[in-house]
């Protein structure tokens, strides 16, 4: 597999297009992920786009009688992609519309059926068939299509008025839109047998609805992703991963590091300055400033898998490797490991605040259940009991909680007791699937990824739509502050920052054609 640099070129800014005759033909200018962008159809006021690297943001401008009916008008950038994607991006307008003319001073400052979003395209041609992820400037969102050439445009309206996230997915000639308000989870829609051939032109666009007024709409968190296709084999196949630096408040999102492989479960170093990872079972030190990579020497343990921890003082790093897995400890600048549980399997979470105990998940009497161990070494201490699977403890930084997560409820859900085992009480109660919580530097509140209930309880695979989600220590409804392609790795192990407000995290794509 290539690098993934080409599919995400985060280092490339176009500027807007220049102003001239309307309806001017595409330019093949870059835009971020895109190859290209311009109108498309006859639009009397040429539009703009422009990608702002620092930011992660993009500008497009447009004005365009409609999307919709037989034929469209609006700005388009987009990349062609051949056979199955994901799009997602998060929408925002900007601006009032402005008459362009005086002719047009009677016209409204802005319509409320101006449309911004996700789109696949057969063609440039105004005509074409497409499928589009819309929304519209009074808060409707929509699912809408044209299935032929000069054909009627189709739409189903999603019950989710006023989302700004938005996400469109190509299987074959079946198409799902997904979209939400920031911090809750999808709406699905679907529709089957539009055919837009084998490559198709997939992007972003802004249509004013307004031939005469010009719009300006903001895009951000912007991902085109290659899924894994049929026949996929997890643990020998694997995608591409995309570690990424998450603001938990605002749900900005921005691109760090990129390997062709698998890099999975960043921690956050104490100092803020670097993340530790796993990759090919082996662990790396990842400079956030200056982009470096160096692995971590944990000889004679280099079978790593991606349950890995640093103690909370940051001076050592526990981890989970072999076959079956054990529980090993070693400087966290590297050095000789150390082997402190002899049975497996065997899998580190977390280490208590005072360092002198490490919480893990192990397999003893045919269930998985929480142990802790002295970190350097002695007997193990069973702390649940109950039917099922019971995974990913890690303490608080207070000490006084083992957050868990648990499937004696028939889902899996979070869960925390106290040290000793006693206390124990469920913090989620919905129909998903809710893994690896992780308690923020301050103490105010946990993130743990949520797969959806047609995952079974007990599994958390590769490659699926995975939301990561806060909620405070104490419970209380979940929030969504990322929409992820990923799963497995993605964030198995506590990744906070230590300001408490980002979070680090593995996202995943293939190579994108």
């Amino acid at each position: 597999m290539k690098p993934l640099a080409p599919l995400l070129a985060l280092g490339c800014v176009a500027a807007a297009l220049a102003a001239g005759a309307a309806g001017q033909a595409p330019r093949p200018e870059r835009l971020g992920v895109f190859s290209a962008h311009g109108d498309v159809g006859a639009v009397k006021i040429a539009g703009s786009a422009a990608y702002d690297e620092a930011a992660g943001d993009y500008t497009l401008t447009a004005s365009g009688a409609n999307v919709w009916g037989t034929s469209d008008e609006l700005h388009f950038a987009w990349k062609e992609i051949e056979g199955d994607f994901i799009l997602q991006a998060r929408v925002n307008f900007v601006s009032v519309g402005e008459p362009s003319s005086p002719d047009a001073a009677s016209k409204p400052a802005h319509n409320p059926h101006r449309k911004v979003g996700l789109m696949a395209r057969s063609s440039l041609d105004p005509a074409s068939p497409h499928v589009t992820v819309t929304a519209h400037g009074d808060g409707l969102t929509a699912l809408q299509f044209r299935r032929v050439q000069k054909g009627e445009t189709e739409e189903i309206r999603s019950d989710r008025a006023g989302s700004d996230v938005l996400q469109l997915e190509r299987r074959g000639n079946t198409w799902t839109a997904l979209v939400a308000r920031f911090g809750e989870p999808y709406a699905v829609s679907r529709v089957d047998d539009v055919k837009l051939g084998a490559r198709a032109h997939v992007g972003i666009f802004l249509c004013s609805h307004e031939a005469e007024v010009v719009e300006t709409a903001v895009l951000h968190n912007v991902r085109l992703i290659r899924p894994a296709p049929e026949g996929f084999t997890p643990y020998r196949d694997y995608l591409g991963s995309l570690v990424e630096v998450l603001d938990a408040e605002t749900g900005r999102r921005r691109v760090v590091h990129t390997v062709a492989d698998s890099m999975q479960a960043p921690n956050w170093t104490n100092d803020g300055r670097r993340l530790v990872m796993n990759r090919n079972g082996r662990i790396y030190s990842f400079e956030l400033e200056t982009r470096a990579v160096a692995e971590i020497d944990t000889a004679p343990m280099t079978r790593n898998n991606n349950d890995h921890a640093l103690s909370f003082d940051g001076t050592m790093l526990g981890l989970s490797g072999g076959q079956p897995s054990t529980v090993w400890t070693v400087p966290a600048g590297g050095g000789t490991a150390r082997q402190i549980t002899p049975a497996g399997p065997s899998y580190l979470h977390g280490w208590s605040a005072d360092g002198k105990l490490l919480a893990f998940t192990g397999q003893r009497e045919g269930d998985y259940d929480i142990y802790v161990v002295p970190a350097g070494g002695g007997p193990e201490r069973r702390l649940t009991t109950a039917p099922g699977l019971d995974d990913g403890p890690e303490f608080t930084p207070d000490g006084k909680w083992i957050y868990f997560n648990s499937t004696r409820s028939g889902r899996m859900q979070v869960w925390r007791m106290r040290p000793d085992g006693s206390g124990q009480e469920p913090l989620t109660f919905d129909d998903f699937n809710n893994w690896f919580p992780h308690v923020s530097p301050d103490g105010t509140r946990v993130v743990f990824i949520t797969y959806g209930p047609e995952v079974a309880p007990d599994d958390h695979p590769w490659y699926k739509r995975v939301y990561l989600r806060t909620m405070p220590l104490d419970g209380g409804a979940p929030r969504v502050v990322a929409y992820v392609y990923g799963g497995q790795g993605s964030i198995n192990v506590n990744s906070w920052a230590p300001d408490s407000r980002r979070l680090a995290f593995v996202s995943n794509s293939g190579e994108l054609p």
